[in-house]
């Protein structure tokens, strides 16, 4: 299922889930544009590893809660790849896992711009020149947690929930211009961030010593979200738009019901 011909724009796509998804692409024929707010060093690496593919890859660096910076993202990423195809919204921080009543309303602001202003601004900025194109694709990085909003997460749960309700509008707005918008909610990754989670919660080193509490037995790999995005803007998912694909190794049904539970980290 080839992307050739189309462009990627992947926030925080230098590191993690998001490098992980502009390499996927990559292998499946699209040019990519990764955006990154810092670390400069892992966004290069990113760009070399893709260009090794025989792709094109340019790396632009910008806060993408910052509306300035995204309109500047996007007429450099027009500019140098000429159009967008294909939106990524990966970029994202955690919350600093207080209750709400303790909660810095400077890290409710701050999270909320990162996991909702900032999709909706960039999406609002690459949909007139998506319109122009054969198909246009958005996706939504979220996350397990909107599957039952754990206490002491209040603005990392706020913003995934109104990132969840602008991909289910957009996907409304925009299918006459064929315009697929998705969103792929993964549980805890074996990243960076994850890794300083589990650590934070769980009093790890390691997320391998918690691998066997895991479904299928290990944390959820960036190269499995990466997957599920490849398949959603290809031609297999060309009449899908407006789902949510939770990809945490938990059967959805089951979860809700109460069937099935996670163990606690203790």
């Amino acid at each position: 299922m080839s992307l050739a011909g189309r462009v990627a724009l992947v926030t925080g796509g230098n590191r993690g889930i998001g490098r992980a998804i502009s390499i996927g692409l990559a292998e499946d024929g699209a040019d990519v544009a990764l955006n990154y707010r810092r670390d400069a060093e892992s966004a290069a690496e990113t760009v070399a590893t893709i260009e090794a593919l025989g792709r094109k890859a340019v790396a632009f660096q910008a806060s993408v809660d910052d509306y300035e910076q995204d309109v500047a993202l996007v007429d450099k990423v027009l500019a140098a790849f000429g159009h967008i195809d294909i939106l990524v919204n990966n970029a994202g921080i955690s919350s600093r896992g207080n209750i709400v009543a303790e909660t810095d309303p400077a890290e409710l602001e701050r999270v909320l711009r990162i996991h909702a202003f900032a999709p909706h601004h960039l999406s609002s900025l690459v949909i007139p020149s998506m319109r122009e194109r054969p198909r246009g694709d958005i996706i939504m990085i979220s996350s397990a947690a909107t599957r039952r909003f754990e206490p002491s997460g209040g603005p990392y749960n706020m913003g995934k929930a109104a990132m969840e309700a602008l991909a289910t509008t957009l996907a409304q707005e925009e299918r006459h211009h064929d315009i697929h918008v998705n969103v792929v909610a993964p549980g805890v990754a074996d990243t960076k961030m994850g890794l300083k989670l589990m650590q934070a919660t769980a009093g790890v080193e390691t997320l391998r010593e918690l691998d066997h509490k895991m479904p299928f037995g290990h944390f959820c790999t960036p190269e499995e979200v990466a997957h599920v995005v490849r398949f959603l803007v290809s031609e297999g998912a060309a009449y899908i738009t407006g789902e949510r694909i939770y990809v945490d190794g938990l059967a959805g049904a089951l979860y809700s019901e109460g069937k099935l539970r996670r163990e606690k980290f203790s």
